[in-house]
């Protein structure tokens, strides 16, 4: 058996700290990445927007909801599937009617997303 030499302590020592040094980046790499939810808060993303002017009553909203725990649309409470799609009918008033999907997460921060429509029964425009 040979000897242990200082230059063998220099080597694990120096392993040590690398070892180490990983370890600290590794963790906070982790660490931010389950903060990217804190981080992004709310999200919701509407797709197949439906036009401003409508000449039918009823128009239907559809889209994703992320990092949420709740979600309304005009303050009244709907529900997302597991992948977050959500799909909900809105009745519009005769002129103009406004939309709002608010979305809240477990930290309590809100997003909201503003649509207006115009309703003009088929009979107005005919004539």
């Amino acid at each position: 058996m040979r000897p242990l030499l200082h230059s063998d302590f220099e080597l694990r020592s120096a392993l040590k700290v690398v070892g180490t040094i990983t370890l600290l980046v590794l963790i906070l790499l982790y660490v931010l990445f389950q903060a990217r939810f804190l981080i992004t808060g709310p999200q919701v993303i509407l797709q197949n927007e439906p036009a401003v002017q409508q000449n039918t009553r009823i128009v239907t909203l559809e889209g994703t909801a992320v990092n949420i725990t709740h979600l309304w649309l005009n303050d009244r409470q709907i529900f997302t599937d597991e992948q977050g799609t959500f799909k909900e009918a809105l009745v519009l008033e005769n002129g103009y009617t406004t939309a709002t999907l608010r979305a809240k997460d477990r930290y309590g921060r809100e997003t909201r997303v503003l649509r207006s429509f115009m309703y003009t029964p088929a009979s107005i425009i005919k004539n």
